[in-house]
């Protein structure tokens, strides 16, 4: 295989991944879209500047993928969405450096092609590239930028029995089980075309060991669906306001009446059917909600006109510092608690590295003028309506599995998100976002409500199942309107494996990843100077 040829297939694999996710929802694609990309590495001529081209095939097919699937990032910032493409693409470059090198089922000589039918063999390299895989997402999730957004399990968003696993592995188990069976593919292809050449065909233990853990990952699914952990049901009353406010007229002080009597109309109309909690989304005052006497006034008439609990998001200053914020007021308004977004959004809420690397910073331009300050600590808001623990998360907070652990160790009862999707506009944007969100659900086994701006309002159940969603025939998900329904929140939930010992599987596959490059350079190094090109 020539190089130009390698390199339009691992730029293949990159587009055809992103189609598994939204808009196109091609789920069915994420199990072989990484098979060009694996050939490329596998059956590429090798040169001296073999692992030049390794790095190259993983990180060109990076690009393609992340810039495809995150292509609605250019309605907030067009220099964001390149810096971030390149940023992210270093992932799948390192992985397949590990792929070409150390995954290779390859010997030299003229029996070296025999390898390919050794099934054990096979299934070990898979399970290491997988391995090498997860540990890539999980390092993504909080290294550099801190964007774990679409790890290759949220393809399977909408296949809820075989997503189960997360409550266990978290959604890195299930990128572990459509790498593993990518992977395969590319060794069953290659061992049945030697097969039929030369040696016969044989048992394909390796194969069949696959498809067996895919099946055993559903069963396992299905019987937790059927059969949940008991747990009382409580039948909680939300109402969430979604007011549509464009991005243009939201921070114009001539429209600050408006967007709050707009609020106003909608949140009254939703007290009428009595809810125990009332939810506007991400940032939803003109001002700060705690600060600003107008916008204070149509809060506590809000929060007085009903006996429920009311939760909200908005932009609070103190000592000189911006932070994003969720305010829950109870007992019609008298009191409060306050919570600060922990993670911020890179590009959107600050710039990494701003005075490290002015280039980021020009790239994004007036955008974003000055950074957020992340919050200290997780805050479990207490209702006072019912005797439920809400986790309340801001944004992206509800992507990241290691983030939403710390509300559920302080014994929430649900997920509370409050967003604003609409800074992407009617992209795919809003719709990835749910995607990403509802492993939380799966993770913690606990319902999610979701609030936006515009975007995705809707709730969860336990088990990733969207049970209503805010949806009109004109506009979709993104017109303005209420959501008014009932969420069955467990008032005893008891942790998940995954909610107890956290990333244990990621911390595992990198473990055994870390174990494989040691030993693997640590051999190679006592070879001849020639061992650059990683060929036993």
């Amino acid at each position: 295989m020539n190089i130009w040829l390698s390199f339009l297939l691992a730029i293949l694999s990159g587009v055809l991944a992103a189609l598994a996710f939204p808009p196109m929802n091609l789920t069915w694609l994420c199990w072989f879209a990484w098979t060009p990309l694996i050939a490329g590495l596998w059956f590429g001529r090798p040169n001296k500047y073999n692992l030049l081209r390794l790095f190259s095939l993983g990180y060109f097919s990076g690009l393609s993928f992340f810039w495809t699937s995150l292509l609605w990032l250019r309605e907030v910032t067009t220099g964001g969405w390149l810096m971030l493409g390149l940023a992210l693409s270093v992932y799948p470059a390192l992985w397949a450096l590990f792929v070409g090198t150390i995954c290779i089922p390859c010997q030299q000589g003229p029996t070296g092609d025999r390898i390919w039918l050794n099934s054990w063999n096979n299934l070990y390299l898979a399970i290491l590239g997988a391995a090498a895989w997860t540990t890539s997402e999980w390092l993504r999730s909080f290294l550099f930028t801190g964007f774990g957004w679409n790890a290759q399990g949220v393809a399977l968003h909408r296949i809820v029995p075989l997503i189960q696993i997360a409550d266990i592995t978290g959604v890195y188990g299930v990128s572990f089980l459509i790498i593993m069976v990518n992977l395969i593919i590319v060794m069953t292809v290659k061992r049945l075309t030697l097969e039929l050449r030369q040696y016969g065909l044989r048992p394909h233990l390796d194969f069949t060991l696959t498809l067996l853990l895919i099946a055993g990952a559903f069963l396992y699914g299905a019987r937790q669906i059927l059969h949940p952990p008991p747990s009382k049901l409580i039948p909680v009353r939300i109402g969430c306001v979604q007011a549509a406010i464009p991005q243009v007229l939201k921070w114009d002080p001539a429209f600050d009446e408006a967007i709050l009597e707009n609020y106003r109309k909608k949140s009254q109309a939703a007290i009428r059917l009595r809810p125990h909690l009332l939810i506007w989304p991400e940032a939803a005052t003109p001002h700060p909600a705690l600060l600003d006497d107008r916008d204070r006034a149509v809060i506590e008439e809000v929060a007085q006109g009903f006996s429920g609990d009311f939760l909200l998001g908005t932009v609070h200053f103190q000592d000189n510092r911006s932070f994003n914020s969720a305010v829950l007021f109870t007992n019609q308004g008298e009191n409060i608690q306050l919570y600060s977004k922990i993670h911020l959004v890179p590009f959107g809420e600050y710039i990494p590295l701003r005075h490290s690397f002015p280039i980021f910073a020009w790239a994004v331009g007036t955008l974003i003028p000055a950074d957020f300050t992340p919050g200290s600590e997780p805050v479990v808001f207490c209702m006072r309506s019912l005797p439920l623990r809400i986790a309340p998360l801001i944004c992206f907070e509800d992507t990241l599995g290691s983030l939403a652990r710390l509300f559920v160790l302080k014994k929430a009862n649900f997920f509370a998100v409050m967003t604003n999707d609409g800074w992407f506009g009617r992209t795919s944007g809003s719709e990835q976002h749910l995607a990403n969100a509802m492993f939380r659900t799966v993770e913690f086994k606990l319902p999610m409500v979701r609030c936006a701006n515009t975007g995705v309002t809707c709730f969860i159940d336990r088990f990733g199942n969207v049970t209503q969603t805010l949806k009109n025939p004109e506009d979709g998900t993104f017109g303005s309107g209420m959501l008014i329904g009932e969420l069955q929140i467990p008032s005893d939930p008891s942790l998940t494996f995954y909610a107890r010992f956290g990333n244990v599987f990621s911390g595992g596959t990198s473990l055994l990843t870390g174990i494989a490059l040691t030993l693997s350079v640590s051999f190679r190094s006592r070879r001849p100077p020639r061992w650059f090109s990683f060929r036993s």
